[in-house]
C-alpha cells in the first residue's frame, strides 16, 4: 500500500469516527429533550409537550423515537381538544403499524374521553383495542370502562357482556353490579334488578341511590308494604323531584292495598312526569276519593280523563257516572255511563253501564238518539238480562214520553204484542197532532185513521176520531167532519177527553159551513150555555150565533148575540157592530141604521168594514130619500177607498139615482165609468143595461151601439149563448162535479174569452184546480182575476195566488200581492195573513228591517192567535241574530218560548240556553239544554246546537270530560249539520290543546 493510500485511509477513518461521535451526541441530546417533553406531558402541560415532541420528531433519526413522538403529539392533540386530534391518532396508527404504543394509543385516548364523560368517543376508541394485548392488570379497567361506555350509549347487550366480566372485581365489582341491576330495572326485569341491587345495598356509595329504585322495584314486584317503608325512609333525604316520584310510589302502593284514605295525601303530592299527569294518575286519585264517598273530588279527577280508550278509562267513566248519580247529576251521569258502555275491556262494567245509561235516558231524555232506541238497543245486546221485564215496561212507556213520535212509529212497526199495539195507537195519535199543527192535514188524517184502526185504548180511539173530524173540516170535507164529530160524541170515553168541552162549537161550525143555520145556531147556543170562561172562543161563538140568526132573518136574536160579542170585546167588535147595525136596517129601523152607521164610521177608523159602512150608509140615505147625503157619502167612499169593491157598486148606485130623477146625462156618465173601469163585473153589465134604456128613451140608439162596440166583453148577438154556456158550467160546479165543471168552464172561456162571465169562470176554474191540488193550473186563472178591477172574487184570488207564490218561494212576486191584500182586504184574517207572510218573505230576502217592521205590526194586534204571534216573534228574533242585536233577539226568543210549539219551541229553548251561557249562567244553560233534549229530541238541528252549548258550559265548569265527550258525540252523531260539526270540532281542538298542558295522555291534532 502506498503512502498516499495510507494517508487517505487514515483520513477516512478519522472522518467516520468524527461522524459517529457527532451522531451519538445528537441522539443523546434528543433523548434529553424527549425526557423533558415526557415530563411536560406527565405534568399535563400538553401544549408545551406537544411543541417539544414536534421539534424532537423533526430532528429524530431514530424510527422508535420518531414513532414515540408521533404518539405523544397525537395524544396531546386529544387532550387539547384540537380539531384534528382523531386524525392524528389514526395517522400514528397507520404510519407506525408495528409500534408497541398502537394498542396503548387506543386505550389511552378511550380512557381520556371516558374520564371526561364523552362516552360515545370513548366507545369509538375502545372498539379498536386488541383485548388480547392488554395486560392482566389493565383488563378490569378496560372491561369496566368499555362496558359503561356501551351502557351510556344505549348498547345494553354489549354493556352486560363487559360489566359481567368485572362483577367479582374488588375495584369495579360494586359499580358493575349497580349498573347491571339498573339495566335490568329499566328493562322491567325486576327480579334480576333486585338481585343485583341487594348485593350492593350495603355499599354507602350506592345506598342512597338505591333507596328510590328499591322502593320502586318492590312496588313493581307487588311488595307494596316494603315499597312504602323504603320510600318513606328516603323522603327526608330527597330532592323535590324525587319527593314527587316517591310520593307516587307510596300513594299507589296504598291504593293497591285498598288503603284509600292513606293513599290520597301521597297521590296528591305527585307532580307528574315533566309536570304532567296521565289518565291513570287521575283515575287513581279519583277512585280513592270515590271510595271515601267524596264524590265532588272524585268527579274533579275523573273528568280530567279525556279521550281514554282502555280498561282504566272504562273503569273511570263508570265510577264517574256513579259519582254523578250520588250527587243527582243525571245528565252528566248519562254521558259517563254511555262512554263506559261503548267500551268492552270489562264486560261486566260495560253491561252495568249500559243498564244505567238506558234507565237515565228514560228518566231525563237522550240528546243523541231516541229513548226507545236506547232501551231497544240494551235488550238486543243483553236478551237474557235479569232486568228484561223492567226495561220492556220502560220501553213501552218511552214511546210516549220521549215525544219523538216519528222515530217511535218506525220502532213499533211490525211489533204485535198488545202493549206495543197500545203504544202504536198512542204514538200515531200524537204524531197526527204534530203533523196537524204543521198544517199537513192529509197526512194528519192518515195518522188519525191509523190510531182509530188500532182501537186498543178507547180513550185514544175517541180522541183520534175527534181530530180526524177536525182535519176533515180543514180539508173542507164538512159532511165527513160532521159525521166524525157525531161519532166522537157517541163514544163512551168522549166525555173524559179534553176535546169534549168544545164539541158543540165544532159541530156548530160544520153546520154553519153547510149553511144549515138552524142547527148551527142550536149548537153555538149549546156551547155558549156550557162555556163561560174561555172568552176568545165564546166571543167567536156569539159572532157566529149572530150570523146564523142574521141569515135566517131573525134579526132581534142576531142583535142580542152581537151585543154579547161586543161586550166580551176579544175579537171583531167592529164586525159585530156593523152586523148589528145592518140588522136594525132589516127590521125597518132605517133611522137607527143611519145613526149607527155614522157612529161606526167615526168609531172604527181602521176597520176593514168602514168602506162597507159607507156604502150601506149611502144606500140608506137613498132609501130615506136624502139623495144629496147619499151622493156625498158615495163620493167620500170613492175618494177614501179607491180600491174598494164597493166603488163600482157606489158608482152604479149614483147612476141609478140620477136615472131615477131623470138626470140622464149624469147617470150616463156614472154608468160609462163603471162599464169602462170595471169590465166584466156584474155592476158593469147592469150599467150597460141601464144605459141602453136611457139611450132608447133619448132616441140615441146609434150612439149606444157605437159605445157598446168598444166594450169587448159585451156582444149583444152572442149574449144568450154566452149565458147559456156559462150556466151549464156553473151547474156542474154547484153540484160538486169537479172534473165536468173544469171541462165546461174551459169550454166557456175558449168560446167566450172576453165573455160576460169570464171573470167568474176564471175564478171558479182556479178554485177547482186548487181543490185538485194543481196550483200551477190554478195560477193563471187567479192572475186573471187579480189583474181586473176589484170585485167580489178579488180578495180571495189574491190570497190564493200569493199562497201559490209563497209555496214556490217566489218572494218578489208574492210581496206586491200581499201588500195589496193588506191595503184592500175586507176580512181581518186576510190582513193578518198578508202581514205575517210579508214578514216572512222579507226575512227570506234578507231584508231584516222590513221583516221586523211587519212582525211588529202583527204583534200590534192583541187578539192574535198564538201561532201567528210566535211566528212574528221568531222573525224578530232571527232578524236580530242576523244583524247582531242579541239583546233584542233574547227578548223575542223569550216571548216565543212562552207560546210556541214544535220546531219553534226547540229553537227558542236553544237560544235560551245560548244567552244563559253568554251571561255565565252555565248551570242554568245546561238545565235548558236538558229540557230541549227531553221534550224536543226530534228536532235534531237545535238538539245538536244545544249540545255544543252544553259542552262549553261544562268546560267553563271545569268538567273537561263532559265537554270533550259531548263534542265528540256531536261530531259523530250529527254529521248532516256541517255548521254544527265545524263549531264542535273547533271547540274540541281548543279544549284538548288546553288540557294537554297538564295531561300527557291527551293527543292533540299536531301529535303532542
Amino acid at each position: 500500500m502506498t503512502h498516499k493510500k495510507l494517508v487517505l485511509l487514515a483520513a477516512f477513518v478519522m472522518l467516520n469516527t468524527f461522524i459517529q461521535a457527532q451522531q451519538t451526541a445528537t441522539y443523546t441530546n434528543d433523548l434529553v429533550e424527549y425526557q423533558k417533553a415526557l415530563t411536560l406531558y406527565n405534568n399535563k402541560q400538553y401544549l408545551a409537550a406537544q411543541s417539544l415532541f414536534d421539534q424532537i420528531q423533526d430532528t429524530a433519526n431514530n424510527e422508535q423515537l420518531e414513532s414515540d413522538c408521533a404518539y405523544y403529539i397525537a395524544n396531546c392533540a386529544v387532550r387539547l381538544n384540537q380539531q384534528n386530534a382523531d386524525d392524528q391518532i389514526q395517522k400514528f396508527v397507520d404510519k407506525y403499524p408495528t409500534s408497541t404504543k398502537r394498542n396503548t394509543a387506543f386505550l389511552d385516548v378511550g380512557d381520556y374521553y371516558f374520564v371526561n364523560g364523552k362516552y360515545a368517543y370513548a366507545r369509538k376508541w375502545y372498539e379498536k383495542v386488541d383485548e388480547n394485548s392488554i395486560s392482566r392488570s389493565e383488563r378490569d379497567h378496560f372491561n369496566f370502562n368499555y362496558g359503561y361506555s356501551l351502557y351510556s350509549t344505549g348498547n345494553e347487550v354489549g354493556a352486560q357482556k363487559y360489566l359481567n366480566r368485572v362483577v367479582n372485581s374488588k375495584e369495579y365489582g360494586s359499580q358493575a353490579k349497580y349498573y347491571i341491576g339498573f339495566m335490568a330495572y329499566e328493562g322491567d326485569d325486576y327480579d334480576k334488578a333486585n338481585e343485583y341491587f341487594e348485593q350492593v345495598s350495603d355499599n354507602e356509595k350506592y345506598k342512597e341511590k338505591l333507596s328510590y329504585y328499591q322502593a320502586d322495584l318492590n312496588f313493581k314486584l307487588g311488595n307494596f308494604e316494603k315499597a312504602i317503608t323504603l320510600a318513606k325512609e328516603q323522603l327526608p333525604k330527597s330532592s323535590p323531584e324525587e319527593v314527587s316520584e316517591l310520593s307516587k310510589i307510596i300513594g299507589e302502593s296504598y291504593f293497591n292495598l285498598n288503603q284509600y284514605a292513606e293513599a290520597i295525601p301521597y297521590l296528591t303530592q305527585y307532580k307528574g312526569k315533566r309536570g304532567k299527569w296521565n289518565n291513570t294518575d287521575y283515575y287513581q286519585l279519583g277512585y280513592a276519593y270515590y271510595k271515601q264517598n267524596d264524590f265532588e273530588k272524585a268527579i274533579s279527577e275523573f273528568n280530567k280523563i279525556i279521550g281514554g280508550n282502555n280498561s282504566v278509562a272504562q273503569n273511570a267513566y263508570y265510577h264517574l257516572g256513579e259519582s254523578y248519580i250520588n250527587l243527582d247529576k243525571k245528565q252528566e251521569a248519562l254521558n259517563a255511563f254511555r262512554n263506559a258502555s261503548q267500551m268492552d275491556f270489562d264486560l261486566k262494567i260495560q253491561e252495568d253501564a249500559w243498564l244505567n245509561y238506558a234507565k237515565i235516558s228514560y228518566e231525563i231524555g237522550n240528546p243523541y238518539q231516541s229513548v226507545p232506541q236506547v232501551l231497544t238497543g240494551y235488550l238486543e245486546k243483553y236478551p237474557k238480562t235479569s232486568y228484561k221485564e223492567e226495561i220492556e215496561t220502560l220501553l213501552i212507556d218511552s214511546y210516549i214520553t220521549s215525544r219523538n213520535y216519528k222515530e217511535a212509529m218506525k220502532l213499533l212497526e211490525g211489533k204485535r204484542s198488545f202493549e206495543n199495539r197500545v203504544a202504536y195507537q198512542k204514538v200515531t195519535f200524537y204524531r197526527g197532532i204534530e203533523v196537524y199543527n204543521e198544517g199537513d192535514y192529509n197526512n194528519a188524517k192518515a195518522l188519525f185513521n191509523a190510531s182509530i184502526n188500532e182501537a186498543k185504548d178507547p180513550l185514544f180511539t175517541a180522541r183520534a176520531t175527534f181530530w180526524k173530524a177536525e182535519t176533515d173540516y180543514h180539508l173542507t170535507n164538512y159532511n165527513d167532519a160532521l159525521i166524525g164529530f157525531k161519532q166522537f160524541k157517541q163514544q163512551a170515553q168522549a166525555s173524559n177527553t179534553k176535546e169534549y168541552k168544545n164539541l158543540d162549537y165544532n159541530i156548530a161550525y160544520n153546520y154553519f159551513k153547510l149553511k144549515n143555520y138552524p142547527e148551527a145556531t142550536k149548537h153555538f147556543q149549546s156551547f155558549i150555555n156550557s162555556n163561560t170562561k174561555e172568552k176568545l172562543r165564546l166571543n167567536d161563538a156569539y159572532l157566529r150565533l149572530g150570523d146564523g140568526y142574521f141569515v135566517s132573518s131573525e134579526y132581534d136574536k142576531a142583535i142580542s148575540a152581537y151585543d154579547k160579542a161586543i161586550s166580551i170585546n176579544e175579537i171583531e167588535s167592529d164586525y159585530a157592530s156593523f152586523q148589528k147595525t145592518m140588522s136594525y136596517g132589516y127590521l125597518g129601523q132605517n133611522d137607527r141604521k143611519i145613526r149607527d152607521l155614522n157612529t161606526f164610521i167615526d168609531g172604527y177608523p181602521r176597520s176593514s168594514l168602514r168602506d162597507d159602512a159607507m156604502y150601506e150608509l149611502g144606500n140608506s140615505y137613498v132609501k130615506a130619500n136624502q139623495i144629496d147625503r147619499a151622493m156625498s157619502m158615495y163620493d167620500r167612499l170613492n175618494s177614501e177607498y179607491r180600491n174598494s169593491v164597493f166603488v163600482s157598486k157606489s158608482l152604479l148606485r149614483q147612476g141609478l139615482s140620477y136615472y131615477n130623477t131623470n138626470d140622464n146625462e149624469r147617470a150616463l156618465s156614472k154608468f160609462k165609468k163603471v162599464a169602462n173601469d170595471y169590465p166584466s163585473s156584474e155592476e158593469a153589465l147592469q150599467a150597460v143595461a141601464t144605459a141602453r134604456l136611457i139611450y132608447i128613451d133619448l132616441g140615441r140608439v146609434d150612439e149606444y151601439a157605437a159605445w157598446v162596440k168598444r166594450l169587448d166583453y159585451v156582444d149583444v148577438t152572442d149574449a144568450e149563448l154566452d149565458n147559456t154556456t156559462y150556466l151549464a158550467a156553473e151547474k156542474q160546479y154547484l153540484d160538486n162535479n169537479t172534473d165536468n165543471a173544469i171541462k165546461q168552464f174551459n169550454g166557456y172561456l175558449n168560446s167566450f174569452p172576453n165573455g160576460i162571465h169570464a171573470l167568474k169562470s176564471h175564478f171558479y176554474l182556479a178554485e177547482l184546480y186548487s181543490k185538485k191540488n194543481l196550483p200551477e193550473n190554478a195560477q193563471p186563472h187567479y192572475e186573471y182575476v187579480v189583474s181586473k178591477q176589484p170585485g167580489e172574487f178579488t180578495e180571495q184570488a189574491i190570497v190564493k195566488l200569493s199562497e201559490t207564490y209563497l209555496n214556490s218561494s217566489k218572494w218578489n212576486k208574492a210581496i206586491p200581492l200581499l201588500k195589496r191584500l193588506e191595503a184592500e182586504a175586507d176580512y181581518p184574517q186576510n190582513i193578518v195573513y198578508a202581514q205575517s207572510n210579508l214578514m216572512n218573505a222579507y226575512y227570506q230576502l234578507e231584508n231584516y228591517n222590513e221583516a221586523v217592521s211587519y212582525a211588529e205590526r202583527v204583534l200590534g194586534n192583541s187578539k192574535m192567535d198564538n201561532k201567528v204571534k210566535s211566528d212574528a216573534q221568531i222573525i224578530i228574533a232571527r232578524s236580530a241574530i242576523k244583524t247582531g242585536n242579541e239583546q233584542k233577539a233574547k227578548s223575542a226568543y223569550a216571548e216565543v218560548e212562552k207560546i210556541a210549539q214544535g220546531a219553534l219551541a226547540a229553537e227558542a229553548l236553544y237560544y235560551n240556553a245560548y244567552f244563559k251561557h253568554k251571561e255565565g249562567n252555565f248551570q242554568g244553560s245546561n238545565t235548558t239544554v236538558q229540557k230541549l233534549a227531553k221534550d224536543y229530541s226530534s228536532y235534531k238541528y237545535y238538539s245538536a246546537k244545544g249540545l255544543v252549548v252544553m259542552a262549553k258550559n261544562y268546560y267553563a265548569l271545569k268538567d273537561a270530560f263532559q265537554a270533550t265527550y259531548i263534542l265528540e258525540s256531536v261530531i259523530k252523531n250529527f254529521a248532516e249539520f256541517d255548521d254544527v260539526v265545524s263549531e264542535a270540532q273547533q271547540e274540541l281542538k281548543r279544549i284538548k290543546s288546553e288540557e294537554a298542558k297538564t295531561n300527557s295522555s291527551i293527543q292533540t291534532e299536531d301529535g303532542n
